[in-house]
């Protein structure tokens, strides 16, 4: 199984760990650490040296609540760390859903769309389909992040969550996307309850019916800090761990962490004790 993507076919048989960097003044665990360029393009150096296989550059925070950013700012936090990060010898994924900046992104050589819309927003669509080998990656959100936490689903959300996957993955390759360049996420606390998470991670092998590969992204989010007390992000880095080892083993192909190096780290024990 592989993730075909603008300049790495990304080789999946292998679990690969996604570095997250925020250039935001407001993410929910890390935001203003990373807000400028010089210090988001360290942090890119130094998840790579914890054995980050690609990562994942975001200039809107998405967190519950948060405010929609402007073009002009997205563009003016992202780009010039695109235009470095992809000197650094790994794929390189941005997290945006504005079309605009999926261009520009793209244009400056980025391999991968993550777009938490999963192209609904204007002509995002049509910015993939017409690249000839990006990577996408499409994530199931209830509402907005202003309002999905306000007014989360009810009930049972895999038959809806799967639904929407298959229709959005369908829809782009009806588009002459290659099944090989999409990605699915399920999109863990984005209009979802506490216990709608972790009934995706126990039945996440129904999402991988589904036929393409799957990312996972809990790392530090507020699901965790309901099962183990941890108010603080910060001090969510074990359980998002075991998140990130859980849903693995359940077949996620990719997953999207902050902690990096603890990550990498279970996995190569993980990996120890799989079959050759």
């Amino acid at each position: 199984m592989h993730w075909q993507t603008t300049r790495f076919d990304i080789d999946l048989a292998t679990p690969q760990v996604m570095g997250i960097v925020n250039v935001t003044p407001d993410s929910f665990s890390d935001g203003g650490q990373h807000a400028g360029t010089s210090a988001a393009l360290k942090h890119c150096e130094q998840l790579i040296q914890d054995g980050a296989h690609m990562l994942d550059i975001g200039g809107e925070s998405t967190r519950p609540g948060s405010p929609a950013v402007p073009l002009e700012d997205e563009l003016a936090r992202v780009l010039p760390v695109v235009r470095e990060a992809v000197k650094l010898g790994v794929p390189v994924s941005v997290d945006t859903y504005k079309p605009e900046v999926m261009r520009a992104v793209l244009d400056a050589g980025a391999d991968i769309v993550n777009d938490i819309w999963a192209l609904r927003r204007g002509d995002a669509m049509d910015v993939v389909a017409a690249h000839p080998r990006c990577g996408v990656c499409l994530m199931h959100m209830h509402r907005d992040p202003q309002t999905m936490q306000v007014a989360p689903m009810d009930g049972d959300v895999l038959p809806a969550v799967s639904a929407f996957l298959r229709e959005r993955a369908s829809a782009l390759m009806a588009r002459g996307v290659a099944h090989e360049r999409i990605v699915l996420d399920a999109g863990v606390g984005f209009g979802k309850t506490v216990a709608q998470n972790f009934s995706l991670l126990a039945h996440q092998s129904e999402l991988m019916a589904l036929g393409w590969p799957m990312l996972a992204g809990w790392s530090r989010k507020s699901s965790l800090g309901a099962a183990t007390g941890r108010e603080v992000p910060s001090e969510r880095i074990a359980a998002s761990v075991a998140a990130a080892l859980l849903a693995v083993e359940r077949g996620a192909r990719v997953v999207r962490v902050h902690d990096v190096r603890q990550t990498v780290d279970a996995l190569r024990v993980w990996q120890a004790i799989q079959p050759v």
